[in-house]
């Protein structure tokens, strides 16, 4: 025993000498590549749980759960000190990294690479730590762990623009504005009525997501290739206890069960169901930042603009969308990353290869940090929307006198005219006004055209009437209110949230 002491302690100073040697050839960050995500978009909340620190913590946690739980069931040779030195030491130091780093380069396994590491810090676990285990015990676990708490992030978050867009579209609820079916004017609907349907779309992502975390399972301790053969070997034959291994360790982490059958991996389905259900905010926050940004070339809404904030180097009267076309950047590279799932999980020969390692090592962290990243920049958009309703107006009217002809077609055959006339005289004259507008760039004059075309005399005394905004919005109003109201199903998918959201904040963009 002194003898092994003495070997430890020999190790851990020649390790001290390398980490010095380590510490003196580091760069600066600034000469190194860093990902934009975690320096730019992202919150410290997210960035900090997928950081190495996070993980291999994680993969602590795990070990002193499975030798916790082995020793539980029986397991003489896991002593209480061992526990005791594995609980002393949970959190991955940096003396802890670089003895990894230094292990890795001679074993060229990350895995077994912490395992020493670990076993340095803890000596009387050094030889039960991992027992029974194959790395995917730790790796896919850990996976599952972040993954779990990245959704809960995301579903706040979510929550919280959901929210913002409740409370914007019952504000509105009543503004008349142009509606576009292939960016042509068409029948107008509100402004809030329009923000109600990106609600909606939202609302969709916050039920796939919280379906999504509510069916993960954890993989547990299956063994090599998902038989469970090392621990039965472990147990002298005793299923019973196989079952209860797994069982202590989903009750540990908090995972309702194991997945029902895994190989040496959990199956890479979970992680194309989970990029799904993730890649439909991208898709959903780009649809609703594109039509931000037709809406600010239109000068009818706004996103937020800061007083000395700058929208173009050299035109300074510009109020570029910034936000709207990050959020648009960001999404189109969440909306990427189910296919690259699907790859992963298609290309998984038998019962694993390791050519999924390294994308997984990119794919998920990324797919979570787009996914805040486009939720913090929607949170601080649809937050502080600027609407401008005597612009909305003013186009509104430019439009009126074509969005009016429907319903002098339907007044007419109700004085006993023909449908088909009626059409065909507001047909000609539309176009005759229509080319005045964008031949001669003069105003649309179609109403004083009706007036001064004698077929329509029978409703010439209603045209005043007719011209307000307020009569062709259909049932715009009822709907918000219907579904952003007391009671609505926009109320019902918040009320889980209700205590986050009275302590929420608009998220701020860091740059």
């Amino acid at each position: 025993m002194a003898e092994q002491t003495q070997n430890t302690e020999a190790q851990i100073q020649e390790l001290q000498k390398q980490i010095e040697q380590l510490k003196a050839s580091q760069k600066s960050p600034y000469d190194v590549y860093q990902t934009s995500l975690t320096s730019r978009y992202c919150s410290a909340e997210m960035t900090q749980l997928f950081s190495q620190r996070s993980r291999h913590s994680t993969w602590r946690k795990l070990w002193l759960g499975l030798a916790e739980a082995e020793h539980e069931l029986g397991i003489e040779t896991i002593t209480p000190q061992a526990l005791e030195e594995m609980k002393a030491h949970l959190i991955v130091t940096d003396e802890d990294f670089e003895a990894a780093r230094i292990e890795e380069r001679i074993r060229r396994h990350d895995v077994m690479a912490h395992v020493h590491a670990f076993g340095l810090v803890a000596p009387a676990a050094a030889g039960v730590i991992h027992y029974g285990a194959t790395s995917c015990y730790v790796t896919d676990n850990a996976e599952l762990i972040l993954q779990a708490k990245a959704l809960d992030l995301l579903i706040q978050k979510l929550s919280k623009v959901i929210s913002n867009l409740k409370a914007f579209s019952l504000q509105w609820k009543s503004e008349p504005t142009l509606a576009y079916t292939h960016l042509q004017s068409a029948q107008p609907i509100t402004v809030g009525r329009r923000s109600a349907q990106w609600l909606q779309d939202l609302t969709f992502d916050l039920e796939n997501l919280e379906t999504v975390r509510a069916n993960l399972k954890f993989r547990g301790a299956q063994g090599t290739t998902g038989t469970q053969a090392s621990f039965l070997e472990i147990f002298q034959g005793d299923h019973a206890k196989c079952d209860k291994l797994n069982e202590i360790l989903c009750k540990k982490f908090g995972f309702p069960a194991c997945y029902d059958i895994s190989t040496q991996t959990y199956t890479r389905k979970v992680d194309l169901i989970i990029a799904q259900a993730v890649a439909g905010i991208g898709a959903s926050a780009h649809k609703i930042a594109n039509d931000i940004r037709l809406l600010a070339n239109f000068k009818e809404i706004e996103e937020p603009f800061e007083a000395k904030q700058i929208g173009s180097s050299a035109m300074a009267y510009k109020r570029n969308p910034m936000r709207s076309e990050r959020i648009c950047s960001l999404s189109r590279t969440l909306m990427s990353k189910p296919a690259s799932f699907a790859n992963t999980l298609s290309t998984q020969w038998m019962e694993r290869t390791l050519d999924d390692s390294a994308i997984r090592r990119m794919d998920i962290p990324e797919m979570m940090l787009l996914a805040e990243a486009v939720l913090i920049g929607l949170d601080n958009v649809t937050d502080g929307l600027v609407v401008y309703p005597a612009r909305i107006r003013s186009r509104f009217l430019e439009e009126l006198p074509f969005m009016v002809t429907e319903a002098i077609i339907m007044k007419i055959v109700a004085k006993g005219g023909s449908r088909q006339e009626a059409h065909e005289e507001i047909r000609v004259i539309s176009r005759q006004a229509a080319s005045v507008v964008k031949m001669e760039g003069k105003p649309n004059d179609l109403i004083e055209r009706i007036r001064n075309t004698e077929y329509f005399k029978p409703i010439w005394d209603e045209l005043d009437g007719m011209m307000k905004p307020e009569l062709y919005v259909g049932r715009s109003v009822e709907i918000v209110e219907r579904y952003c109201g007391a009671g609505g199903p926009v109320e019902k998918v918040l009320a889980p949230y209700k205590e986050y959201l009275a302590q929420s904040t608009t998220a701020q963009l860091n740059v």
